[in-house]
Parts: C-alpha cells; sequence; structure tokens
C-alpha cells in the first residue's frame, strides 16, 4: 500500500496559508525559522518555506483544509524537544508550531481533570493542577520547553509511569483536526464512555501523521503530602530488582513514585560536565538508584536499613529537605546534557520485561563493547518501569564524525538483543525518522498492513507528517 507524494505549495497555496493565521502567525524569515528546524541532539536538519502559528483550532482546521485541497504536506511541531526528529519538517511540507495556541481552558478539581491546548507547556498543566491542589504526573526533565500536544503525539513517558501510566492513560478526550480539515470535539472528561472505538488513542502515540491533536482533557490526582528521596548505591542489576520488590514491599506498591537507575559512569559524566553537581556517596558503586516514596518518613528510613540488612545497597542518602531532593533529581535530569558535553551519544531508547533488565545489560553491554572497543556505556533510565535509555558515549581520542556514522550498527546491535528479550526498541521516544526503518524491520506484516490500513483511511492524501513514524 503507497501513499501519494505531498507536493511543494506554489505561491499561491502559500499566500493562502498565510491569510488564514493573519501577519502575526507566520514567517519565512531563515533567521526566524531556524530554531524550529534542528533538533536537540542536532541530528536532524530541516527545511519549510513557511512557519505557521495558528492562534485557535479554527485556524489549524483551516490550515489543514488549504493544504489537503492542495496536497501540500504538513509537519506539526510543539516545543521542538522530540528525539527521533518526528518534529522537523524536510523541506516541501509546511511547518505548523502550536506555541500560540497555550490556554489552559479549565480545571475541574470535582471531576479530577484539566482541559488544556495543544500548546500548553507541560509545566504550565502542572501548575494550573497545583493552583487547585491537584496532581497532573506526567514529569520529564524537558517539561519546562515540551508542549502536551507533542507528549502526547509521542505518547511521552517520564518518570512516573509506573505509578500513573504513560501520556496515552492521562488522556480522557481530545480535540482534534483531521486530515480533512474537520474538527473532532472529543473533550470529554468522562472515564466510562463505552460508545464505539476509543478515537482519542488513535492520535496519541501517532506523532501527527493522522491528525493533529489541539487539546486535550487530562486526568488528575491528589497532591502527594509527603515524598521522601533517597539515593542508594546498588551492587548490580540483579539487587536494582530486588530493591524495586522490597520498595513496593515496604510502601505499598503505590508508594513507589519513582526508581531510576543510574550507572556509575553516567553520575561521573553529570559531576564532571554540569556545575554544582556532586557526588552524593563517598565510596563508588557500579550502580544506583533514585527513587521516590510517597510514604512517612519512619517507613522510608524502614526500607532503607532493610536494604542495607539484604546486602541490596552498600551505601545511601535520603534526602533531608526539598533543596535537597532537588538536588539528587538534578543529577539524573542532568545525564543527556552532561553525555552531550562528552562528544558524540549513540542512544537507545528501549524496554524489556522487567526480568529481563540484568540479562539484556549484560548481553547488549558484551555485544557493543565487542563490535565498538573502547566505546562507553552510559545505561540509565526508568528501570521500575522497564524503560531503559541505553546510550553510548565515543571512545576516547576517536572522531566524532566516525564515531556516529556507526549509529546504525550499533543499533541494530541492541535492538536484536531487545527484541530476544521480548522488549521494544522505542520505549517512549516515538519512531519519528530515526526508527522508521528499523522498526518495519521488527514489526510483523500483519501489525503493519493494519497500521497502513489505519493511515489510508484517515489520511489517505498521505500530507499529515510525511516520511514519519513506521508507515
Amino acid at each position: 500500500m503507497s501513499y501519494p507524494m505531498p507536493r511543494p505549495p506554489d505561491q499561491a497555496t502559500l499566500e493562502q496559508l498565510k491569510q488564514v493565521t493573519g501577519p502575526a502567525g507566520w514567517s519565512d524569515d531563515p533567521d526566524t525559522l531556524a530554531p524550529h528546524l534542528v533538533e536537540w541532539r542536532s541530528r536532524y536538519q530541516g527545511k519549510t518555506p513557511l512557519l505557521l502559528k495558528p492562534a485557535n483550532t479554527a485556524e489549524v482546521a483551516a490550515i489543514v483544509r488549504v493544504c489537503a485541497q492542495a496536497e501540500v504536506g504538513i509537519v506539526p511541531q510543539g516545543g521542538n524537544t522530540g528525539l527521533v526528529g518526528a518534529q522537523i519538517p524536510s523541506g516541501p511540507e509546511v511547518l505548523v508550531n502550536l506555541s500560540r495556541m497555550n490556554r489552559v481552558r479549565s480545571v475541574d478539581p470535582i471531576n479530577n481533570t484539566v482541559t488544556a491546548e495543544a500548546g500548553c507547556l507541560l509545566v504550565a498543566v502542572q501548575q494550573a493542577a497545583a493552583e487547585q491542589d491537584r496532581l497532573f504526573p506526567l514529569s520529564l526533565a524537558a517539561e519546562g520547553s515540551c508542549q502536551i500536544g507533542g507528549n502526547l503525539s509521542a505518547n511521552a513517558g517520564g518518570i512516573h509511569v509506573l505509578r500513573y501510566g504513560n501520556s496515552r492513560d492521562l488522556v480522557l478526550g481530545l480535540e482534534v483536526v483531521t486530515a480533512q480539515g474537520e474538527i473532532w470535539d472529543g473533550l470529554r472528561g468522562l472515564r466510562k464512555d463505552n460508545t464505539g472505538y476509543d478515537l482519542k488513542q488513535l492520535y496519541v502515540g501517532a506523532e501527527g501523521t493522522l491528525g493533529i491533536i489541539t487539546a486535550a482533557v487530562l486526568k488528575l490526582f491528589p497532591r502527594h503530602r509527603q515524598v521522601e528521596t533517597a539515593f542508594a548505591a546498588v551492587p548490580s542489576p540483579e539487587a536494582v530488582l530486588d530493591l524495586l520488590t522490597l520498595a513496593r514491599e515496604v510502601s505499598g506498591d503505590g508508594g513507589v513514585l519513582a526508581f531510576e537507575m543510574i550507572s556509575r559512569f553516567a553520575l561521573e559524566l553529570v559531576v564532571k560536565n554540569v556545575a554544582g553537581s556532586v557526588d552524593p556517596l563517598a565510596n563508588r558503586s557500579p550502580w544506583y538508584v533514585l527513587v521516590d516514596l510517597t510514604v512517612p518518613r519512619a517507613t522510608a528510613e524502614t526500607f532503607m536499613t532493610q536494604a542495607l540488612d539484604k546486602g541490596l545497597i552498600t551505601d545511601a542518602a535520603l534526602a533531608g529537605s526539598a533543596a535537597q531532593a532537588t538536588a539528587l533529581w538534578k543529577l539524573r535530569e542532568s545525564i543527556s546534557e552532561a553525555q552531550k558535553r562528552e562528544g558524540g551519544s549513540i542512544k537507545n531508547d528501549v524496554s524489556v520485561p522487567l526480568s529481563h533488565i540484568p540479562g539484556f545489560i549484560k548481553q547488549a553491554l558484551a555485544a557493543v563493547t565487542e563490535l565498538v572497543p573502547g566505546i562507553r556505556p552510559v545505561p540509565f533510565g526508568h528501570v521500575g518501569d522497564g524503560n531503559l535509555h541505553f546510550n553510548f558515549s565515543q571512545p576516547a581520542g576517536m572522531d566524532q564524525d566516525a564515531y556516529l556514522a556507526r549509529w546504525d550498527e550499533v543499533s541494530r546491535v541492541v535492538h536484536a538483543i531487545v527484541v530476544a528479550h521480548g522488549g521494544s526498541i522505542s520505549a517512549e521516544h516515538g519512531i519519528g525518522v530515526a526508527k522508521r526503518e528499523e522498526a518495519r524491520h521488527y514489526k510483523s506484516a500483519v501489525e503493519l498492513d493494519l497500521m497502513r490500513r489505519i493511515k489510508q483511511a484517515l489520511d489517505p492524501k498521505g500530507i499529515m507528517n510525511p516520511g514519519k513514524g513506521i508507515v
């Protein structure tokens, strides 16, 4: 099954699009376009004839109708924090950035929902919830710059998935502009609505390839009255899993809010490359765990004491204040920045069943270090839900371009081992451009055919984010 190739917009089409948004809503100035055309890792440099910034859903719909009529491609963009290139136009497509659509439309503390436009920063949604003494639990290192529409389009995960689920688990309703320029108003705040296909889930995680999310009804939760943060030295990945089991037993499964694993080299990179970072423990350890528990302090202390008695940890620091907890989390959140400053980095966002984590790590580290002698592994991530950021920094002294040229080779080795362990080659970052061919390699013919049929049904002209996603 193939799709028509979108056409470059002619001048008449560009003028129509400019009229839709008015002078404040478009630009073709190279300096204005520049920051929208490169992603954070600098792997993808895009181009576009026109940047559009609609102010409301009606303008988005009008843009799509013009493009559908002219068969012009559209690339939706949020905060441009994506890591697989899904938000970067390749040339003939127009770029539709939703940052002007940034209103929190309403908060309903009784129904425990917030309705927000796609351009709202994630931190703004969190703040709107907090003002009503509620919690919106999606939490990412990029929460100060990523937008909720992009979070939903990528089905973002973050640090609280083991407690609250991925982005798709936090959505009750959506407003979407279809590939035909129609507006689907599915902004329903219902937890039970068994009246047909769950259309919203088609658009969550679709990376803008089926339509444009313009607003969402999101779930809120009670705020945590007490969170205890601990940073612990752990001797092995096997001990990490045993520590997670103990944390659940001591606190109750719902008491584990976040559970992150950090390798020693990842911590060393942060201490070396990020100003103000300090190793919180006196002695070195091959692995560390950063955990948040929503329990009384006495329970957290009991957890740490039992972990020490069982030999699951060799040392630990329990934060004594909010400032100390923030400092511990900054170590975890600074790993990507620290690795970027270290030089070339090959990154893998993968997941495997929890029970397979130790075996996967051992097997994959051995395979990659044999493939590229001197490569420096930087594994870390959301081990509580099976998601590892299985990264590698370039060998000392190796040319960066020569190293990055081996990205696909290294990733194929990692991905083959991931799949052998029953895992996924993209846990939370999506497919975009980076994993398009790789995902096709591992998906079954039946899965690919079903996805192609959905794409054909919802976007028959192939104008929505062409060249991105698995189909």
